[in-house]
């Protein structure tokens, strides 16, 4: 069947506007803006896409050509993360744009990298049983599990003494993603590198350690590392929010994928797990103010992206958030939270101190993962705002989609190569070009905002 072109998709939605009462079409995007940024999303994912054998853009050259035999898929399409990285990858899923066919070959690929025993780099640093790598090399296909190198021998460093949590949480929701969009479960019986892919999914989800008393992921002071990859710069210690939050949604997703191959027992587990990280996050993590807080040791700021993220997964009950909800409008009323749409770590009011954002920060105050601000979580932020302040939603929501119309990479300009992965106040400079999930992780949002008439 042929696809509707934009301007019938335009008269379609102007057609039946006038025939449905106004809730109806009350929501967080128009149907204008909403197709744009599918358009928009789509030719980010294909700009980032490099197939078998393609040569990177001239500044990155010497990381290719892709030589892994399969299309991967950057994080970006520009000049930006030379490698295919598993997190970004993951969370641009639920878009619907990624071809099944495309999306079995790269879980396999990623399955095959995942470690089968535990293994210390030339950098001191643990490789354990069962992780998931950080980005995968094109060049060789060499998996790389530390964040800021591409180094396979030397990779990890006194900083990062295990790999970052998120990437087997995110592998566990390539697979979920892959089967739950209609493609036969039985993939979870083939064999990689002489284990089933369940057993792969379990082994990366026992990797991450966890608090036995509180069931939450948590960080030693001892054995440094992050717990989500977008503030894989930033030093955390104790039970960690948004790794937390991760860590249910995937307990959720195996128990959903045991469930569809007879494994009750099992699922039985992970919906035990996932029940009781559900009753903890708030007596864990809750703050008067109705905000969650990072994490119970160093750097435990009001998180804004853990808190909108846990609205956004419905695994807070209704008073706390509501509570959380009101506290992000109130932010973003008075100028604290957000920037031209995208959406800061911590808001300004929440900062450690005067010269930083976090506790401990190795980069400056108001760069990159200590008080930029990203598109990345608007969606989620939107979501969660809509629950006490629609039009407020909308009004963010249109901000976002204003810089997105501003900076578009498609209008062939010097100075627009948006969407950009975050921006740095107070000039608004920005960085990296035709970021990925600054627009796949709103998209995603806003047409769950959607179907739910916001």
């Amino acid at each position: 069947m042929k696809t509707p072109t934009i301007r019938t998709r335009l008269k379609l939605f102007v057609l039946s506007a006038l025939l449905l009462p106004w809730p109806a079409y009350s929501q967080v995007l128009s149907e204008a803006d909403l197709v744009y940024l599918e358009d928009l999303t789509q030719a980010v994912i294909d700009s980032s896409r490099v197939p078998a054998g393609e040569q990177l853009p001239p500044a990155i050259r010497d990381f290719g050509p892709n030589n892994t035999g399969i299309s991967l898929i950057r994080p970006g399409g520009r000049d930006c993360y030379p490698a295919f990285w598993i997190r970004d990858y993951a969370m641009s899923l639920e878009t619907g744009m990624i071809p099944s066919e495309e999306q079995l070959q790269i879980l396999l690929f990623t399955a095959a990298r995942q470690t089968d025993q535990s293994w210390i780099t030339g950098g001191g640093s643990l490789v354990p049983l069962g992780a998931i790598p950080d980005h995968i090399r094109f060049s060789d296909g060499l998996p790389v599990y530390y964040p800021g190198t591409y180094s396979y021998t030397s990779q990890g460093s006194p900083m990062w003494r295990i790999p970052p949590y998120c990437d087997q949480f995110y592998f566990i929701h390539m697979v979920w993603n892959y089967v739950t969009s209609g493609s036969d479960p039985s993939v979870l019986a083939q064999v990689i590198n002489n284990r089933t892919l369940t057993d792969r999914l379990l082994l990366a989800y026992g990797m991450v350690p966890e608090n036995p008393q509180t069931g939450m992921v948590t960080i030693s002071p001892d054995f440094q590392t992050c717990d989500f990859g977008f503030r894989d710069v930033i030093g955390m210690t104790g039970d960690v929010c948004f790794g937390s939050l991760l860590k249910y949604q995937s307990a959720t997703e195996l128990t959903e994928l045991l469930e569809m191959i007879g494994e009750g027992e099992k699922a039985g587990y992970y919906r035990q797990a996932a029940e009781k990280i559900r009753k903890g996050i708030m007596p864990v993590f809750g703050l008067q103010s109705g905000m969650l807080k990072a994490t119970t040791g160093v750097s435990s700021q009001p998180d804004v992206w853990a808190t909108a993220y846990a609205v956004y997964l419905g695994i807070l009950d209704e008073r706390p958030a509501s509570e959380a909800s009101a506290v992000l409008c109130r932010g973003y009323r008075e100028g604290a939270l957000a920037m031209e749409g995208q959406i800061r770590h911590v808001m300004t009011t929440d900062n450690f101190s005067e010269t930083t954002m976090w506790e401990k920060s190795p980069v400056a105050i108001n760069t990159y993962q200590n008080g930029a601000y990203w598109a990345t979580p608007t969606g989620w932020v939107c979501y969660a705002m809509a629950k006490t302040d629609p039009a407020l939603a909308r009004q963010l929501a249109g901000e976002f989609i204003q810089t997105l119309r501003n900076t578009d990479f498609r209008l062939g300009l010097p100075d627009a190569a948006g969407p950009y992965e975050c921006m740095f106040p107070p000039t608004g400079a920005k960085q990296n070009a035709v970021y990925m999930t600054s627009v796949t992780c709103p998209l995603t949002a806003f047409r769950k905002m959607n179907r739910k008439g916001y």
